[in-house]
């Protein structure tokens, strides 16, 4: 599939997409995510690995400072603020590359668009805060909408859906009307369709499988598998790094159908990766 080209506006710059696959790097600054939980909840630790995501050949970094895996539970805004401003601040200045704010907060998207990051990443596509799109369009930043379903509380356990498909392009459809009515640019707008989210390991492989089908709403696709459960639930290895060579086969699979950036905790195997996929696309 050839993707459609886009040039992402962010504050400051913008990115061009289609071309080349864009890489998104996690940096978790919690105690508790399900793939590096307290690797680098310490500040000095966090900005080194910030630094280094961006040598690997990131081209976003995605700074999230609270687990949504499932069994997690959610953490207080002044929480959230205390484990990401330290690592923010110093980090926008230390790097060249754009900085995500993984938040469904407005407060904390405000806070951190004002100290340097330029993209947010909702994990609820405007849901959760009826503010968040004031403040995006406001500030001018990008933003991530990613399909899910639920409350913070229950997104992992959702029923299941007749039309997985059917039910992420409405869900995106309605992020993206959420969006239009506030006033946020077309091209400030980055879809994601949440795979692991409020979805069975079956409906995560059908949305990926047909993963082309979200370019009809016209905007840029993010995917999102690194390392998740639906992985490890589907692989018949029990080895350890299972679930990262299991997130390499979905990495080629978004690319193939049509991802214009991937959000992965190991940038330097995804960059390679992505390299080489996009050549076969385009060859």
């Amino acid at each position: 599939m050839i993707r459609e080209k886009y040039n992402w506006r962010l504050p400051r710059t913008s990115i061009s997409l289609g071309g080349r696959t864009a890489v998104m790097g996690i940096l978790n600054v919690t105690p508790d995510s399900f793939s590096d939980g307290g690797v680098y909840f310490d500040r000095d630790k966090a900005v080194a690995r910030g630094k280094e995501l961006e040598q690997e050949g990131a081209d976003i970094i995605d700074i999230g400072g609270e687990s949504s895996r499932p069994g997690s539970e959610a953490v207080s805004e002044a929480e959230e603020l205390r484990r990401v401003m330290p690592v923010l601040e110093p980090l926008a200045r230390a790097v060249r590359i754009p900085i995500s704010i993984d938040t469904y907060r407005s407060s904390v998207a405000d806070r951190a668009i004002d100290t340097g990051a330029r993209i947010v990443n909702d994990i609820s596509g405007f849901r959760f805060d009826d503010d968040m799109p004031r403040v995006v369009k406001q500030t001018g930043a990008g933003v991530v909408l990613m399909h899910s379903r639920g409350s913070r509380e229950t997104l992992h356990t959702q029923s299941r859906m007749d039309d997985p498909v059917g039910d992420v392009m409405a869900g995106l459809s309605d992020s993206v009307k959420k969006a239009q009515a506030a006033g946020i640019p077309k091209d400030a707008i980055v879809i994601d369709p949440g795979i692991g989210f409020g979805k069975a390991a079956d409906e995560s492989l059908k949305v990926l499988k047909r993963l082309n089908e979200f370019s009809k709403l016209d905007y840029p696709i993010l995917v999102g598998t690194s390392r998740k459960s639906f992985i490890r639930l589907i692989s018949s290895s029990y080895a350890e790094d299972a679930r990262a060579w299991g997130t390499t086969a979905t990495i080629v699979a978004s690319i193939v159908n049509g991802a214009h950036i991937i959000r992965v905790h190991d940038v330097r195997q995804a960059r390679a990766l992505a390299d080489v996929t996009d050549r076969i696309v385009l060859a």
